[in-house]
């Protein structure tokens, strides 16, 4: 009897290790839902590339706590029913991990309800207006409070304090303006012009009349998608001849290389990195970026972003013991050390809102396209939520908040 219960353990413990071999070769399945056709592709490529680039260099090296990463990945075709569709594919049939999702505002605020009812984990790997207190997501773009609050005095001390802004019409542009009108008046300033664009909308003599009237000092950009881009030419035809300013534009759409000199001179764009940011890991990146992307047109930001997205969620699953649940990894994040030394800089996660401190280079557009930077500002922290009350390692009020309208906490 003892030799068969030998036996029967021993058979049992083989299965039992079998099965944990099994589970360790089991890839890790990371949801990708962006445009790669539409209106916003040309900023958006760059993003599954990004994406695709660390999943390649994590598995050569041996994966993720020894699973491989494996992408699946949509097309969303800068349709924000499209993404309400495929993030239901990828959580309830594809059964990802986690998913790295969207380029607009509006398709982030789309799909970011479906995350929330089958409790998954986001990654929202672009610049946007902030607000968002949400535990089912990581963003890991720059946010007003980082941009807006370096771009905007600087402009008014080098040009003077009329402001005219033009903005996309959907939350990120209404938002972002009400950062702009804010920070303007805290300085002393004056907003002489405010527009905003419906998406689509490519022609604009009349605004360019608009602004020619109100005079300001330098006009705030806050346009989206390639039609709106449409605007830089006509302005430069009609000798609108004023500095710009932008959270936007060079970083995301990289019009200064879409379009012809002089065209986007004396832009001044606040962004988290550029492929013209010139430190040795960034060189370094580029290079192996076009290695394997040869025919890729400009590396944006988003691209970076998302790139280091997915080594700060090896980070997460390798630190919470290969864990890929939610629980598990909001866990690590709420020690507060979560951080990587990116292409741009070191960036780190701050565990109460879930965004991260980053990098913020102010690029100038020269007359002949051609980038430089007059400023670099390290470590600028995501402070905005975290100081107004948002505090996810309390509560989680899966909210976005605007400054007109901050969390309760801190009323």
């Amino acid at each position: 009897m003892m030799k068969t219960l030998n036996g029967a353990v021993t058979a049992l413990g083989l299965i039992l290790l079998c099965s944990s071999m099994a589970r360790a070769q089991e890839p890790i399945k990371l949801g990708v839902l962006e445009d790669q056709s539409g209106d916003f592709a040309a900023a958006t490529i760059g993003k599954v590339h990004g994406i695709q680039l660390a999943a390649e260099e994590i598995n050569a090296a041996g994966g993720i706590a020894g699973r491989p990463l494996e992408l699946v990945i949509y097309d969303t075709q800068s349709d924000n029913t499209r993404y309400q569709e495929f993030m239901r594919r990828v959580l309830q049939r594809d059964k990802v991990d986690a998913v790295f999702a969207g380029f607009s505002s509006a398709s982030r605020e789309a799909y970011r309800p479906i995350v929330n009812q089958f409790d998954g984990f986001a990654f929202y790997n672009n610049q946007y207006e902030g607000g968002v207190c949400d535990a089912n997501m990581v963003v890991t773009g720059a946010v007003p409070e980082q941009q807006f609050s370096t771009l905007l005095p600087y402009m008014m001390e080098t040009y003077g304090k009329k402001v005219y802004t033009i903005a996309a019409d959907y939350n990120f542009g209404q938002i972002s303006a009400e950062w702009v009108r804010n920070i303007v008046k805290e300085n002393g300033g004056e907003m002489v012009g405010e527009e905003f664009v419906p998406l689509g909308v490519s022609q604009f003599s009349q605004t360019i009349q608009n602004i020619q009237a109100a005079k300001p000092d330098f006009i705030v950009t806050l346009l989206v998608g390639t039609a709106q881009a449409s605007y830089y030419e006509q302005a430069a035809a009609a000798n609108v001849n004023k500095p710009m300013a932008s959270s936007v534009n060079v970083g995301q759409g990289y019009e200064h290389k879409r379009f012809k000199p002089p065209s986007l001179a004396n832009m001044y764009a606040t962004v988290n990195w550029i492929e013209e940011v010139d430190n040795p890991q960034s060189k370094a990146f580029v290079e192996r970026w076009h290695k394997k992307f040869p025919n890729e047109p400009y590396i944006n930001q988003e691209a970076e972003n998302s790139y280091l997205a997915v080594y700060l969620y090896k980070q997460m699953v390798e630190r919470a013991s290969g864990s890929t649940k939610k629980d598990d990894l909001r866990k690590v994040i709420a020690q507060g050390d979560v951080c990587y030394d990116a292409p741009e800089g070191k960036v780190c996660l701050d565990p109460k809102s879930q965004h991260m401190s980053h990098t913020i280079y102010l690029a100038k557009v020269n007359d002949d396209h051609s980038i430089s930077f007059p400023k670099v500002w390290n470590d600028i922290k995501p402070y905005w939520l975290g100081s107004a009350g948002c505090d996810l390692t309390k509560n989680d009020p899966s909210a976005q908040y605007t400054p007109s309208s901050p969390p309760p906490a801190a009323n």
